[in-house]
């Protein structure tokens, strides 16, 4: 069975995956798509084993401008050690930033050879490439099942329902005051979504990328902007979340996940008809140290008000989808 977790940045997917991953059968595999090429990662024919090879080892200039100005956040693996491969502010494989260190002691290793084995293969479409990569990696951890988890993934979950025509989705959703305020707080979301938005860094020469780069890290992007880019995430995935049958999708709170764990990842493995595995429940429900703190407060009280109003649209998408948010 193809599983997927999709959510928007920041929702705590993250913690779900570490969750699943408590499973002795399952395999997680963290951020395969987000970071790829958009304009090749879910291309429709048939395209050579090379092609997706290629495409997974292509690097993504955001992050790469991120680390290697020193920041780190728990999504990036790699650990840029003086015995591995990439140092910081060398362009690095996408599929080496998060999947792969996860997976290997020497991601770069682990990659060589995967690589070459997904260089072998022939023409197929592209979901069939992905779906053996998947299964290629799991055998070789001694795992029958995978369960692939990116953030930002409900953004493409159309793409992901068309090549994985029979996979299952669990939907985390979360707070979006909190999904804001936190990807206004994260290195990465914080230069994506300015970037993503255009938002150019007043008194800053835009030919200036490193200047750019700088101020949109170190400056004070306006709250209203991740209120946004989180409806827009949602309103990206909305019609294929409403039109997607029962018993394809799950939607799961993060609060809820956080107040009730033990049921919570009950329930999602049983909604993935994961094999049977005394322990897991207590296991993956171990993981989980309470809900973190709000920062709304910390805004002024007109912020307070741009956020919340920023969030509307979200909220009314979710409501339409049967969910309290």
């Amino acid at each position: 069975m193809d599983r997927f977790v999709v959510g928007t940045g920041r929702c705590g997917s993250t913690l779900l995956s570490t969750m699943l991953d408590q499973h002795s059968a399952t395999l997680g595999l963290n951020e395969v798509f987000t970071g790829l090429d958009w304009g090749r990662r879910f291309v429709d024919g048939d395209v050579p084993g090379a092609e997706v090879a290629d495409v997974l080892n292509t690097p993504n200039h955001v992050i790469d401008l991120v680390v290697g100005r020193g920041y780190d956040a728990e999504e990036v693996t790699y650990r840029f050690r003086d015995e591995d491969r990439y140092h910081r502010g060398d362009p690095i494989p996408w599929i080496l930033t998060s999947t792969l260190p996860y997976l290997s002691d020497d991601p770069d290793e682990l990659w060589d050879e995967t690589g070459r084995w997904l260089a072998e293969r022939g023409r197929a479409p592209i979901g069939d490439h992905y779906r053996a990569l998947f299964e290629h990696l799991a055998a070789r951890s001694r795992k029958t099942e995978w369960i692939e988890r990116s953030g930002s993934s409900v953004q493409y979950i159309a793409d992901l329902a068309r090549i994985f025509p029979d996979a299952r989705f669990v939907h985390l959703h979360r707070n979006g005051v909190e999904v804001a305020l936190s990807m206004r707080n994260h290195p990465f979301f914080r230069l994506a979504v300015q970037l993503f938005y255009g938002v150019m860094p007043e008194g800053i020469d835009p030919a200036d990328e490193n200047a750019v780069v700088d101020a949109w890290l170190t400056g004070d992007p306006p709250v209203a902007l991740y209120g946004d880019y989180w409806s827009d995430q949602i309103a990206d995935g909305f019609e294929t979340l409403q039109a997607l049958p029962a018993e394809r999708l799950l939607t799961v709170a993060f609060e809820e996940m956080i107040d009730s764990p033990g049921e919570t990842i009950a329930e999602i493995a049983e909604f993935f008809e994961l094999p049977p595995d005394d322990g897991f429940r207590a296991r993956a429900a171990a993981l989980v140290r309470g809900a973190p703190p709000s920062h709304l407060d910390e805004l002024a009280p007109d912020q307070q008000v741009e956020l919340i109003n920023s969030l509307q649209r979200g909220r009314e998408l979710l409501h339409d989808l049967g969910v309290v948010a």
